[in-house]
């Protein structure tokens, strides 16, 4: 039986959970060696994202967008306007905004790691491009710098590295990169 696939906009606390699932799940295979072992173990749960999604929902400002394979979520993705100051103050650290006012932000994109390579990421991408290329005339997405194989998948979907990055501190003590990837709509 041919399973269908569908996209979900995020609006239930199911489909909040399974984002934040999804994240996690991502997290721990792309970033395994790049991130503190110890800050994974401790920050990166299954339900760390629930709340924000659900505040996301609720203030109408960044969208949750699921692709299922039948009943079963394999990957997500949030967008919207580029982040400022405000949305930033709780995180770790504060993205740059000057240069990319009225820009649209894909703020995070993860497929779970057992539904990789099978062109679900790149059916998600073109869907939420399609969204922000009806809000915006560009867009980015930040990216970690040792994660190659999401640097390609960006790559692939017209990003490019546009010279901008920023440090982003794990605790105790390492320093990660972030890279800023573009392009225009």
């Amino acid at each position: 039986m041919c399973e269908t696939l569908h996209f979900v906009d995020a609006c239930t606390e199911a489909h909040f959970s399974a984002m934040s699932h999804i994240h996690a799940m991502g997290w721990h295979a792309a970033y395994q060696g790049a991130v503190p072992a110890e800050y994974l173990a401790r920050e990166v749960t299954d339900e760390r994202w629930t709340p924000i999604f659900r505040k996301n929902y609720r203030l109408g400002r960044y969208h949750g967008l699921l692709l299922f394979r039948g009943d079963t979520p394999v990957c997500c993705g949030n967008y919207g306007p580029a982040r400022g100051p405000e949305e930033m103050k709780n995180y770790l650290v504060s993205f740059p905004a000057g240069e990319i006012e009225g820009c649209g932000e894909i703020v995070s994109f993860y497929t779970h790691p057992v539904e990789t390579s099978k062109g679900y990421g790149s059916l998600l991408m073109e869907e939420i491009l399609r969204r922000l290329k009806a809000e915006f005339r560009s867009c980015y997405v930040f990216v970690l710098r040792e994660n190659s194989g999401a640097r390609r998948f960006y790559e692939r979907h017209g990003f490019s590295w546009d010279g901008a990055s920023i440090d982003i501190p794990f605790p105790p003590d390492q320093i990660c990169v972030d890279l800023r990837y573009y392009r225009d709509l």
